[in-house]
This record gives structure tokens, sequence and C-alpha cells, in this order.
């Protein structure tokens, strides 16, 4: 079996106003992720992920439009990277963040991004780090997320 592994990235400051949405959870709270979509930063990262390991350019130049559904936009990127022979295997997720934390929102998350992936929720997987108070994300101005996902040729 031929397979691929993609890194993905993804960084969004805090903006007023809640909910926040992450993994396609929304987040009770008086901040949300400012971006051109819905600012879901852990979906972005794996879109990255995705198209980075099969080859198909990145999620700036698949989705230049505003105001998108994040998980949409990564629904869309599996079944393109479908398109070019590559399945999902699995996908694995940090978020990097003081807050929120993410442990009671992490099964939500997984089961959401895996019907994403056509995965199950197991074969996803969500972690909570913190930035230890250093830097941007430190000071709790925004947070980060890293993905890896692992591609495999159907």
């Amino acid at each position: 079996m031929t397979t691929r592994s993609g890194i993905g990235y993804d960084s969004h400051r805090f903006a007023p106003g809640g909910p926040l949405r992450l993994g396609g959870v929304d987040i009770p709270g008086d901040v949300h992720l400012a971006g051109h979509s819905d600012g879901d930063a852990v979906a972005h990262a794996i879109t990255d992920a995705l198209l980075g390991a099969a080859g198909a350019g990145d999620i700036g130049e698949m989705f230049s439009d505003r105001g998108r559904d994040s998980i949409e936009m990564l629904r869309t990127a599996v079944a393109r990277i479908s398109t070019l022979g590559w399945s999902v295997a699995n996908a694995d997720v940090s978020v990097v963040a003081e807050r929120p934390r993410i442990a009671e929102h992490r099964e939500a998350m997984r089961a959401v991004l895996a019907n994403a992936l056509g995965l199950s929720p197991g074969e996803v997987s969500v972690k909570g780090k913190t930035n230890e108070g250093m830097g941007w994300v430190g000071r709790g101005e925004g947070l980060a997320c890293i993905a890896v996902v692992t591609l495999s040729r159907h």
C-alpha cells in the first residue's frame, strides 16, 4: 500500500464576540477566531495537511472566497484528494492555546471531523496544549493548530 503524510498549520487571532468555532464545534465564550471564513483553525490545518499530502496545493489556492464553512471546505478537500486516488487514513491535530480548554470539547470535535473525513472517531486525534504563557499564544491573543494526516492510495 502506498501512503503519504502531510503537515498543516493555521493560526488566528481572537476577536470580540463568541462563540469560537474549533473542529466544527461552537464553543461558548466571549471571543471568536478572526478569519476569512468561520476561522476554524483546526479544520484549516487539517485541510492544508490533506492537500499537501496529495500534492494538491493549499487551502488558499483552493478557497479564495470569504465566509465559507470550514467543515464544508474540509469535505471539499477530501473529495478533491479522492479524485486524485487518495483516501484519508487518519488525522492528528494539536491545538496550542491558553484558552479554551480542549478536553471538554474533544469528543464532539473528533465526531464532526471524522464525519467530514470519512473516518471513525477513533482515527481522529485532537489534543490541547498550552504555550506556557510564552509569545502571542501565551498572552491569549489567539491560538495555533498543527495537523498531520496520513493518506493511502485507493
